[in-house]
């Protein structure tokens, strides 16, 4: 079971709404609302007010996803850092489970996330506005969000139909980078 919760959308720092967005989080669809792009957080609200928010730092991977062999319609691919069901956030980890591998305490901790909106067209204004949004929330743990990235790590293309943006240090260091588009 899916944990969404009653809290008003957010008001501010909005830098997009899309509405008519259908959620589907692990494969269950959670039905059609509005997704907004906020500066704090990424917000799905569906008609009666139930939704969820997710805090930038722990989405870990952002994409359009054309790919229609891997799901049968284009949207918004988010890769989440955390189950976001009610079984895994009421069940504290166990004994058995600290003597796990933290390799595997991280396969267990992630949340697929397709955000499929009505209008196709509005997936390139929702990845940007989440590529400036992710940008305001750098990663502390990562050692290139010191701003010293001279753009040479990385070989960034597009590949297998996804745009992807593999974290928000990537996106605002791409910004500042001598790359010719």
């Amino acid at each position: 079971m899916v944990l969404l919760r009653s809290v008003p959308p957010p008001s501010e720092g909005v830098r997009h709404e899309q509405g008519e967005t259908t959620a589907v989080l692990d494969g269950k669809g959670l039905g059609a609302g509005t997704l907004y792009v906020a500066e704090t957080r990424l917000s799905w609200f569906d008609g009666s007010g139930m939704g969820f928010s997710l805090e930038y730092p722990t989405i870990s991977l952002h994409a359009i996803s054309r790919d229609l062999s891997a799901y049968p319609q284009e949207h918004l691919y988010v890769m989440v850092n955390a189950k976001l069901n009610d079984e895994m956030q009421e069940n504290a980890h166990d004994e058995e489970d600290e003597d796990k591998s933290s390799e595997e305490d991280e396969c267990e901790g992630i949340t697929e996330i397709r955000f499929v909106p009505s209008d196709k067209a509005a997936l390139e204004s929702m990845f940007s506005a989440m590529c400036e949004c992710q940008a305001l929330h750098p990663d502390p743990d990562d050692e290139d969000s010191d701003g010293d990235f001279d753009g040479d790590e990385y070989d960034v293309e597009e590949a297998d139909g996804m745009e992807v943006d593999a974290g928000s240090t990537v996106a605002g260091q791409f910004e500042d980078a001598d790359v010719d588009h």
